[in-house]
């Protein structure tokens, strides 16, 4: 089938691009760092270059000051390898649900002209796998009016959502590089603590929505004598793998496909990649389809953990920004809580560490100036820290500033006691 490939060199294949043209990287692992690379060799060529993506992986060159004239980020979520840039004016940032990505390619409203992606070499029936990122992507790729991959054969198959026909590429070229991981980290005594909070959340028979990090990892860990687990998320990574093998995740209770992991993307370790490829009980969907909380309730018990920078004391949650930093995106975090919200039996989770690394309180009396609001308090239910579950839903602004401060660190509650009761009176 690599004989039918539209194979050539990375600089004829990004030929393609021209001044003026809105370009869509794909997405997480699959940052198709070769294509990348090549792009921004032609700068000198290339003026008004629009970039555009959620989260990626490893170095973005385009990022350069020096390339501003050529390529201009505008990025739907934001991660490590560009907070810094973006805060220098170095592009800009659409703050959108995930969910709702897709509409933005299928209704011209930031039309694609240029897709560059990364995917497995082609089947004996000439489709190529996305593998561990469906996401936005797919979409992308369909209303691209060019699809230039690089095809790697270390990308696992994966089932669900993202086979493409070769048929849908009009350049492609051939690289063999390892997948970009992510390792498990040491998971520490405090998100140990907040995990088994969560875990204590978890009913048997629940489906979960959760992520990466040392909070989803320690959550996980804490799960291994639980029942009949499901999983429909919009990513997952190696904490998983376990709770499959000691047979905890089955999927059983799931009302939607049933007996399988379902997720928009996957980022980890090669084992987790290794779980993926060509496992039926996995299905990679768009986040169209994963984050639509039309869908998500129809899961039983949907337990949504998700993270959170501050809270304030009515419950405001801001996840995406430090003041007017922008610090990551709006993502699937509502998609989620919502969904949790109105599934029978449902859980949203808002978990984190009480205090910053510099020992500010992630518990305060009003959001930073600037800072965005991501989850509303109208749809908070459940806050945890280390030091216990704050059950939202149902109260109001008084009790939840009491309940709230009693989950704060007990350096900053005094404070917190003061600034409550000037704003609500005795707490």
């Amino acid at each position: 089938m690599l004989s039918i490939l539209p194979l050539t060199t990375p600089e004829q294949a990004v030929s393609a691009i021209q001044s003026g043209n809105r370009v869509f990287i794909h997405s997480v692992a699959q940052t198709p760092h070769v294509l990348i690379n090549a792009m921004v060799a032609r700068a000198s060529e290339l003026k008004n270059v629009e970039v555009c993506h959620i989260h990626t992986e490893g170095p973005l060159p385009y990022l350069d000051r020096k390339y501003s004239e050529s390529f201009r980020p505008n990025s739907f979520f934001i991660g490590a390898n560009m907070r810094k840039q973006l805060a220098q004016g170095i592009g800009d940032y659409v703050p959108v649900f995930l969910s709702e990505i897709p509409l933005l390619f299928s209704r011209k409203i930031l039309p694609i002209d240029v897709a560059l992606i990364q995917v497995s070499p082609p089947d004996a029936h000439g489709y190529c796998s996305l593998g561990p990122s469906i996401d936005v992507s797919l979409a992308a790729i369909q209303s691209a009016k060019y699809v230039i991959a690089q095809i790697n054969p270390r990308v696992p198959r994966t089932h669900g959502d993202g086979l493409i026909p070769v048929s849908m590429l009009h350049a492609a070229i051939e690289v063999d590089e390892p997948m970009y991981e992510v390792l498990p980290g040491e998971i520490s005594a405090e998100d140990r603590t907040i995990g088994q909070y969560v875990a204590s959340l978890v009913d048997d028979g629940a489906t979960l929505q959760l992520g990466i990090g040392g909070i989803p990892n320690a959550t996980l860990a804490e799960l291994i004598h639980h029942k009949g687990l499901g999983i429909h998320t919009e990513m997952f990574s190696d904490g998983v793998i376990d709770l499959v093998e000691r047979g905890v995740i089955t999927g059983e209770h799931k009302t939607v496909l049933p007996y399988r992991i379902v997720s928009a993307f996957v980022m980890g370790s090669q084992r987790v990649y290794d779980f993926i490829d060509d496992n039926p009980g996995v299905a990679m969907k768009q986040a169209s389809y994963t984050n639509d909380t039309s869908i998500i309730r129809r899961n039983p018990k949907v337990t949504a953990i998700n993270s959170a920078i501050e809270i304030d004391l009515t419950g405001q949650v801001c996840a995406d920004t430090i003041g007017t930093y922008q610090y990551s995106g709006v993502g699937g975090q509502m998609d989620f809580v919502r969904g949790a919200a109105l599934s029978e039996g449902g859980k949203p989770i808002i978990a984190l560490p009480s205090t910053t690394s510099k020992g500010l309180s992630k518990i305060v009396p009003f959001l930073k100036e600037g800072a965005g609001v991501t989850t509303t308090r109208a749809h908070v239910h459940y806050i945890v820290t280390e030091f216990g579950i704050a059950d939202l839903f149902g109260q109001n602004l008084r009790q939840r500033a009491r309940a709230l401060i009693n989950i704060a660190h007990p350096d900053h509650q005094e404070e917190l006691e003061r600034q409550a009761f000037e704003r609500f009176g005795q707490v």
